[in-house]
């Protein structure tokens, strides 16, 4: 069985839905810099660099051409600046005034110099979703133009310097999360169902640096384990926030193509994160601990920012809330709603997530939803307080609203929205060579993948 939902090019938008996925790109446009392209992590918060940021914005930047908000010619200059600016910046072990090290990139980077920020450790994730966006523009940027080719040789350059092996130092090949010059390697592999299906395709995929098959059969050993549930609906791979069942399918197509676990299982990854977005709607509906706003039409958790790190006791009973959190069904769920976490699963279940998006807009309308779209986050149990919070305020009437956006919760937002309507980032990552041989040494087959590049 595979998943049954299709982008459909020819149908007509929904205005919501087109107008939330025009202001959140507007986001992406006003808050990241054309010279560098660092897109910051959060704003209006003063903020550093997200690395993973930037690859959302080298993937909008195409969309919005497509979608005639941007000319091909701004497009072309922000991402040639970016790739021209990462591809550049020094990398080396040195504690500070690095970008990176072996090829890969610091999660945080200062918004000024786009060296490391502070203590940040090497993260082989958010290189990994850079590498998404860089890919995407190669792919994209196809044109006979010394410009558009110096496009293609930049992403493709910057992919080939990563040592994809200097991250496998646990046994069985198991690839780290990160690395610090100060210490070494951060004490946390990739393991279970997560986000990280797409740094082991693009270190599989790798022509210069790769690690070998065994690196994802190594991984989804521990699926059974870590993973596998049927509890709120139908069997799926569990992974508590929905940013893990996203981030990899904002540019890897997986309708039909299945690698040997899922084969096994009889659906594919698309499947399993249709699933899981309405195993959290069904969990909402449930609404197991008695919290305000929950219902069949508003639901989702994800990782985001919340109130703060405290207990409070309202209407008798203790509650323990939390700032910035991966929040989930049954995991750190303080009442802390995320519209990213339904949104970015519009490809997956549109049935259910756009009735959210107009539910969300229609019963707090202007406290969440403002120039840029969605606010990251927003709590109806949280009314009143005496604490002092970490984000945000209390809006009457609503609850605590968070005062920024986050540049990781809103590229699924305009991402997955697109490949809901047309398809067009999952369209052109089909013939990126670099992806399907990843998919294929990682034992995919099937569907496209069974077709000529």
């Amino acid at each position: 069985m595979t998943g049954a939902t299709s982008p459909n090019a020819s149908a007509a938008v929904d205005p919501d839905v087109a107008e939330l996925q025009r202001r959140t790109f507007d986001w992406f446009r006003d808050v990241t810099p054309i010279e560098t392209g660092l897109t910051p992590d959060r704003w209006p918060t003063e903020s550093f660099c997200s690395v993973a940021a930037v690859g959302s914005a080298l993937t909008v930047w195409p969309i919005a051409v497509e979608r005639g908000w941007m000319g091909r010619e701004e497009a072309l200059t922000r991402t040639l600046n970016t790739l021209r600016f990462f591809h550049d910046a020094p990398q080396g072990d040195a504690q500070a005034g690095m970008t990176g090290h072996k090829g890969f990139f610091y999660h945080f980077l200062d918004m000024e110099t786009g060296h490391r920020f502070r203590n940040t450790e090497l993260s082989s994730v958010d290189t990994s979703l850079f590498l998404g966006g860089a890919l995407f523009a190669a792919r994209w940027f196809d044109r006979e133009d010394p410009r558009e080719a110096e496009v293609r040789r930049l992403a493709q350059a910057i992919y080939d310097r990563v040592e994809w092996p200097f991250m496998q130092v646990y046994g069985d090949s198991y690839i780290s999360m990160g690395w610090r010059p100060e210490n070494g390697f951060i004490p946390a592999k990739w393991e279970g169902y997560n986000e990280a299906m797409i740094v082991i395709l693009m270190a599989l995929g790798s022509p210069t640096h790769p690690v070998g098959p065994e690196a994802w059969t190594t991984w989804t050993s521990t699926y059974d384990r870590l993973s596998w549930t049927d509890r709120w609906g139908q069997p799926h791979l569990h992974f508590a926030p929905l940013f893990g069942h996203q981030y990899s399918h904002m540019w890897v197509d997986f309708r039909g193509i299945m690698d040997p676990y899922m084969r096994a299982r009889g659906f594919d990854y698309f499947e399993n994160s249709r699933r899981a977005a309405f195993a959290q709607q069904k969990y909402a509906a449930d609404n197991p601990n008695g919290l305000a706003g929950y219902s069949n039409e508003v639901w989702g958790l994800t990782a985001c920012d919340g109130p703060g790190d405290f207990v409070q006791t309202i209407d008798g009973r203790e509650r323990q809330f939390f700032s910035y959190s991966a929040r989930g069904p049954g995991e750190r769920d303080d009442g802390t709603l995320a519209p990213t976490a339904a949104i970015g699963s519009m490809p997956f279940a549109p049935e259910i997530v756009i009735p959210c998006l107009k539910a969300m807009k229609a019963r707090y309308g202007e406290a969440i939803y403002t120039r840029y779209g969605f606010l990251d986050s927003f709590n109806p149990t949280l009314t009143e307080t005496s604490r002092d919070l970490l984000h945000g305020a209390i809006q009457p009437g609503v609850g605590w609203v968070a005062d920024d956006y986050l540049g990781i919760d809103q590229g699924p937002i305009v991402i997955m929205t697109e490949n809901h309507l047309t398809g067009l980032v999952w369209e052109r990552m089909r013939g990126e060579p670099n992806l399907r041989r990843g998919l294929e040494r990682a034992g995919f087959t099937g569907g496209w993948l069974d077709q000529a590049a």
